[in-house]
């Protein structure tokens, strides 16, 4: 195999990238998987960026599309895994993980994509995973993972990328109506507001929250506050907010982190060492 970093050389089946991943261990190279599905937007890019800036790291990107995109050229993407759910499980997917505290979304629905991404790990034997904020709870469960199964790997997170709007970006926000849209950027507007009255407590963060949803005319599916690891939320320090609401016949989630009881305005800044 010829392989020239930068040039995103595709490793089209599961033995290759397995046999890509042994090779670039036995020369001690590390190895970064950014695992994708299809549909190339901006919140990807910054995940390719992100382990781009990894030190000394090979970028590895696993995609499903049906083509590949110029893209991963262009942002010098070391390899392109192009694989289909068929040949990572021939017999189907008949075993599959699922975390024990999986926070709000369904758990067959976090444990098919803890699955997909255990299994790209495994293939590939990668140093680093990184993935993307916007599906937080994903990223929990996939740590819990890493560090229950003993997987040899450091999970990184990306924070979302936002529209100028604040809308998260995602293909399925992609896929609200123009005609919804104001309601579907009341999400992402309730949670920054929520996050923004983090110093006056857990119950402010939720009357604010439900207050944009209310006066945008948004039932939200769940509002939930919680702590790092999906838990209870501390009374003081980091944890996470969380919304799901149906606008335009698109289910939207999102999550902003927040500091509950002590307010952006009151943090430190960090002291130059």
């Amino acid at each position: 195999m010829v392989f020239t970093p930068g040039q995103a050389h595709v490793l089209d089946s599961v033995d290759g990238a397995g046999q890509f991943g042994r090779a670039m261990n036995k020369t001690g190279r590390p190895v970064a998987l950014v695992p994708l599905n299809e549909g190339l937007h901006a919140g990807h890019i910054a995940l390719i960026r992100a382990a781009k800036r990894l030190r000394n790291t090979l970028v590895v990107v696993a995609w499903t599309g049906e083509t590949i995109p110029e893209d991963f050229a262009e942002e010098q993407v070391d390899a392109v895994w192009h694989y289909r759910g068929d040949q990572l499980w021939p017999g189907g997917m008949r075993t599959t993980i699922t975390p024990l505290e999986v926070g709000m979304e369904p758990a067959a629905v976090i444990g098919r994509e803890l699955t997909r991404l255990v299994s790209l790990i495994n293939v590939l034997h990668p140093s680093d995973v990184v993935v993307g904020e916007k599906d937080y709870q994903t990223v929990v469960a996939l740590q819990q993972a890493i560090t229950d199964l003993h997987l040899p790997v450091q999970l990184h997170g990306v924070p979302t990328v936002r529209t100028s709007e604040g809308l998260a970006i995602s293909l399925r926000n992609a896929g609200v109506d123009e005609d919804a849209r104001e309601q579907a950027l009341a999400l992402s507007a309730a949670l920054t507001a929520g996050a923004h009255a983090a110093e006056h407590g857990a119950e402010r963060v939720l009357e604010t929250v439900h207050g944009v949803l209310d006066a945008a005319g948004v039932t939200p599916e769940y509002v939930e506050l919680r702590g790092l690891d999906l838990g209870r939320a501390p009374e003081e320090g980091d944890a996470r907010l969380f919304g799901a609401a149906t606008v335009g016949g698109v289910r939207l989630t999102d999550n902003v982190g927040l500091p509950i009881g002590i307010g952006f305005r009151n943090l430190e800044p960090e002291q130059d060492s």
